[in-house]
């Protein structure tokens, strides 16, 4: 971490052991790590951060963390989203100025895309929220609901996010979308100024983020805007055992 500007930033890794899917995720090991730690290394790398720290509910991911000489936070078991976690640290911190939330099952997130997300908000005051996304290039992309899509305005604010494909390319023959249409997957990397991200865990849950299951919806639709920034870089986020075994094979490891 380089950080230089006049902001406090803190990257802050919410981690819990219990995955209906993939049961004590962030220890599952990678290339003789475990996954956390591959996030917490990342992280740390941006240049823009100042601080990383892994918010958690569980000890064993807290020992994990001393263990590699991270910075873990314990947080209450019963808060019930990333953000939720995210926002606990985040009032423990008052000279934070801006606040990201690093999925802790992105073991390959670039540290630049961590950088190109906080970018906007040291050009931009207004800024309150800010997130990344990635052009969609490959249709079984833009058909699976758990890639989630989203359309940006002129300015590169986020209109809408959706499990759904959107837009849909009515005059379009569906194999010519991808062609003649610009269509964006969300990576779920967050940016916050810290008051706002206070102010949005203590919102109540709405409609929209309810029916897609998009907690983000909810910052939307109290009326308040995310600044999406397109990056190049891709993610591979885990939430499977076979997502798992394609990251170890991205990264040479054959356990």
């Amino acid at each position: 971490m380089t950080a230089s500007h006049s902001l406090h930033i803190v990257a802050i890794i919410p981690a819990r052991y219990g995955s209906r899917r993939l049961p004590a995720k962030p220890l599952v090991e990678i290339a003789g790590k475990p996954m956390i730690q591959h996030v917490y290394e990342r992280a740390s790398l941006a240049s823009l951060v100042d601080t990383v720290l892994v918010a958690t509910d569980d000890e064993r991911i807290a020992s994990a963390v001393r263990t590699f000489g991270g910075n873990p936070v314990m947080t209450p078991a019963s808060l019930q989203t990333g953000t939720d976690r995210t926002a606990f640290v985040a009032r423990t911190i008052p000279e934070a100025d801006i606040v990201l939330n690093v999925q802790g099952d992105e073991p390959l997130i670039e540290s630049q895309m961590i950088d190109e997300a906080i970018q906007p908000m040291l050009e931009n005051s207004e800024i309150t929220a800010g997130t990344l996304v990635k052009r969609i290039q490959r249709e079984e992309e833009l058909i699976n609901p758990n890639v989630v899509k989203v359309v940006l305005d002129t300015n590169g604010y986020c209109l809408y996010f959706s499990r759904s494909i959107i837009p849909f390319g009515q005059a379009l023959r569906r194999d010519a979308w991808l062609t003649h249409l610009m269509y964006y997957k969300h990576i779920g990397l967050y940016v916050f100024r810290r008051e706002f991200l206070l102010q949005y865990a203590a919102m109540n849950p709405t409609p929209l983020e309810q029916s897609e299951n998009l907690e983000q919806l909810r910052i939307l639709e109290h009326g308040f805007r995310i600044k999406g920034t397109v990056t190049s870089y891709d993610s591979s986020p885990v939430d499977t055992e076979e997502d798992l075994n394609a990251v170890r094979a991205l990264v040479g490891d054959k356990q």
